[in-house]
């Protein structure tokens, strides 16, 4: 079992930058696949990237592809969310989810969350 604890949200103007950081505790962090997922208000849980055990896949969201980037450090039990070039349409919060093994981008996939953490962008 893996706990996640995300960090490194708050408010920014449109065109700015966040990084997420979400540390794991537990067993095998390299073992698990992890992802990031966000919720607008009103709306349903969306993919946004993952990144493979390794570090070596990656899988983004079309509509952040080419703005955000995934990366993990295995040594540090932690994977990031690097969010450049922010959009209004980007604010929600934004959780950390893990499994074992393969990549997916089905939320209902992922057994493992994190509490969330709330970017807000504004224009």
């Amino acid at each position: 079992q893996v706990q996640l604890v995300e960090s490194g949200g708050g408010l920014v103007q449109a065109g700015g930058s966040l990084r997420l950081s979400c540390a794991a505790s537990g067993r095998s962090f390299s073992s698990y696949a992890m992802g990031w997922f966000r919720q607008a208000p009103g709306k349903e849980r969306e993919f946004v990237a993952a990144i493979s055990t390794g570090g070596g896949s990656t899988y983004y969201a079309d509509s952040v592809l080419g703005r955000f980037t995934i990366s993990r450090d295995n040594a540090k039990n932690t994977v990031y969310l690097q969010m450049n070039s922010l959009k209004p349409e980007d604010t929600a919060i934004y959780y950390c989810a893990a499994r074992l093994a393969v990549v997916v981008r089905n939320t209902g996939e992922y057994p493992y969350w994190g509490q969330g953490s709330q970017v807000t962008v504004s224009s």
